[in-house]
């Protein structure tokens, strides 16, 4: 039997099969299928992802859901997994870039590909006179938390001239009300890349460079443990890191 709560809930919300298998990253005849076959239903990964584009609950389009035991609020956050940053398409980043309204908060030691790639200065200094607020933490090169890093990388001297040439951007914004900028010298374990409701932590691998490494999508819901577990860090490395 077709599945008639989900083609009522993907009308709902204006949302073809083709439309819907885009934004989850899937294939048209998948939704289809879902749709014509009751018992079909995405992995519960992918189902978390398709009620939020929906506004509904898992239990609304599988009854039989409801009495499944395992919590889901924790997964839930969990957006979407990048086998690398390198493996993030321009649209991504531009599209998490300009949809800042509130405030974006970076942890890195570099993050130059910002600003070379993504023409992070002026976007910055744009939403910056609409509201928005900027928190951006970058390596102390001199520490010796870079310099180990750098080594264990295999970059020695490279990344230390990445983080200067990034500090040298951003001093573009020294007079940019809503725009705070600091360094620090702490063991980087991840990267972290808030803008709004979204969260980006690119985990970093002992030997590895960043860009090599997973970058872990969340979204914030109420009371996530994990969206709040890395603001926490980001928040600890804040209040230690030294103004520009």
């Amino acid at each position: 039997m077709a599945n008639d709560r989900l083609r009522t809930a993907m009308l709902a919300a204006n949302l073809t099969p083709e439309t819907l298998a885009t934004k989850l990253d899937t294939h048209q005849k998948t939704v289809e299928r879902w749709i014509s076959d009751e018992e079909r239903r995405p992995h519960r990964r992918t189902r978390h992802q398709l009620v939020r584009l929906l506004g509904v609950r898992e239990e609304d389009i599988w009854p039989e859901l409801a009495s499944d035991p395992r919590p889901a609020e924790t997964e839930s956050e969990l957006f979407h997994l990048y086998a690398s940053r390198s493996a993030m398409t321009g649209a991504i980043w531009e599209s998490l870039l300009n949809g800042v309204e509130r405030e974006m908060d970076v942890l890195v030691f570099s993050g130059a590909f910002l600003v070379e790639q993504y023409n992070l200065i002026p976007l910055v200094r744009r939403k910056a006179a609409q509201g928005a607020r900027f928190r951006l933490l970058v390596g102390d090169e001199k520490s010796p938390a870079v310099i180990q890093r750098a080594i264990d990388e295999g970059t020695p001297g490279g990344l230390e001239g990445r983080i200067q040439l990034m500090r040298r951007y951003l001093s573009d914004l020294s007079d940019v009300e809503g725009v705070e900028i600091r360094t620090h010298g702490t063991i980087l374990y991840n990267s972290i890349y808030r803008f709004d409701d979204n969260l980006l932590v690119n985990g970093h691998a002992h030997g590895a460079l960043a860009g090599q490494s997973p970058v872990m999508h969340y979204k914030q819901t109420e009371n996530g443990p994990i969206w709040q577990h890395y603001m926490r860090s980001f928040e600890r490395i804040w209040l230690i890191g030294k103004p520009e």
